[in-house]
């Protein structure tokens, strides 16, 4: 199992969330986050920013499924054919153990 994190423009995350349920990857948790990466802020004539707001996808998810639900994400939350600086990151990192609260039981 992997832990999946997204941070992406707010602006994309119904065509990211659309295109990850049209793939079958309904589960997910999202919240918004603020921060800034490697363009340090945007300065829009004197007034400076460099808390940018985003908002951050998060799925656990079958090893197997690592290639398609990043690829599904990085086509859905890019802006413009190559990208743009500021389009987000992706953070995969792996789950030792996932347990249903309801059920008790350990998995996916």
């Amino acid at each position: 199992m992997l832990l999946l994190r997204a941070i992406i423009r707010p602006e994309k995350v119904k065509e990211v969330l659309d295109a990850l349920l049209e793939a079958g990857h309904s589960s997910v948790t999202k919240m918004e986050v603020y921060g800034r990466g490697k363009q340090k802020g945007i300065q829009i004539g004197d007034v400076f920013y460099d808390e940018i707001p985003k908002e951050m996808i998060l799925m656990i998810i079958d090893d197997e499924d690592k290639e398609e639900v990043k690829d599904i994400i990085i086509k859905s939350a890019r802006t413009g054919e190559h990208g743009n600086s500021g389009d987000g990151r992706i953070f995969i990192s792996p789950v030792d153990q996932a347990f249903t609260i309801s059920s008790e039981s350990e998995g996916l």
